[in-house]
């Protein structure tokens, strides 16, 4: 396992030198989208309407910030990852977009696995119960997009400056820590059962 820090836009040859168990921290600009927020990308595809923000090399965050609004700013009170699974029928979309790094909390499925290889991005896992330091990693709020979609859903423009740590859960090599995980436990109860 190995730590580094990777500035956005991210590389593609930098993620795909990743392995499943590395840890990561970013550097740069970082947008949260949850359901509706792909929803709405989605939806704007579909009709040729242009996205308020350009993905390619991007970090997107699993997430719905709290935050304060003082006088025409917000800042960011905790920001902790939501769960994961939910986007996973979006694992081509944002491939297709330029994605590189998703982050969030208890994984994806086989779809965006296949996807990280194809379009060469990695899925990182956030500590959960950790929105404090989550935040901390985070210097300022540069934009919001899509408020009327309410605080959690709309897309956030965060500027990280040491965000993390963040573990590659899955990589663009086929390896996946909740794969591997499930595997293992499955052999126990599978041994468990024969004895």
């Amino acid at each position: 396992m190995s730590e580094k820090i990777l500035s956005v836009p991210l590389k593609e040859e930098d993620i795909r030198e990743l392995k499943a168990g590395d840890v990561v921290y970013l550097k740069g600009s970082i947008y949260t989208s949850r359901d509706m927020g792909h929803l709405n990308i989605k939806d704007k595809l579909e009709k040729g309407e242009e996205l308020p923000e350009s993905f390619q090399g991007s970090a997107i965050f699993h997430a719905g910030p709290v935050v304060l609004k003082k006088g025409d700013a917000w800042e960011l009170v905790v920001i902790g990852p939501t769960t994961s699974i939910r986007m996973e029928p979006y694992a081509e979309m944002v491939g297709k977009l330029g994605v590189k790094a998703i982050v969030g909390k208890g994984g994806m499925a086989e779809e965006t696995l296949t996807a990280c290889g194809k379009y060469g991005y990695v899925y990182l896992q956030a500590a959960p119960g950790c929105a404090v330091k989550l935040a901390r990693g985070i210097e300022k709020i540069e934009d919001v997009h899509w408020l009327e979609l309410g605080i959690p859903e709309a897309m956030w423009d965060l500027k990280a400056k040491k965000f993390g740590p963040l573990v590659v859960g899955m990589d663009t090599h086929d390896n996946s820590i909740y794969k591997e995980l499930k595997e293992k436990a499955l052999d126990k109860i599978t041994d468990w059962y024969k004895s």
